[in-house]
């Protein structure tokens, strides 16, 4: 009897963790972004998607909420704050590869 409640004790835990926590993404985007670079709308065509080079965020090219020309290249990206940020000092944004390299405040 004590196993079995253990069992569907552990059986809740999973239910609660694909339903609200780390695995809801696989069923609806839980994390607030869509999925990895293959965003479909009810089955339309594959959207466009980029990184915002200050974040490192995925930006939908259709969604984004701003758009810069610095050289050949166009950036997108995910919030005002970020363009604004990346209007500053672009060449900080583009030297780093990562975001994880440099300090964004």
């Amino acid at each position: 009897m004590e196993s079995i409640l253990s069992i569907l004790l552990f059986i809740g835990f999973l239910y609660l963790m694909m339903r609200f926590g780390c695995g809801a993404h696989i069923h609806r985007a839980g994390c607030g972004h869509s999925s990895h670079g293959h965003i479909k709308s009810n089955g339309g065509p594959v959207k466009s998607v980029t990184r915002d080079p200050v974040c490192g965020m995925e930006v939908e090219v259709g969604r984004a909420a701003g758009l810069m020309h610095h050289g050949p290249d166009t950036y997108y990206f995910c919030s005002k704050e970020c363009l604004r940020k990346f209007q500053e000092t672009p060449d900080y944004f583009l030297e780093s590869t990562s975001a994880k390299e440099r300090h964004v405040a």
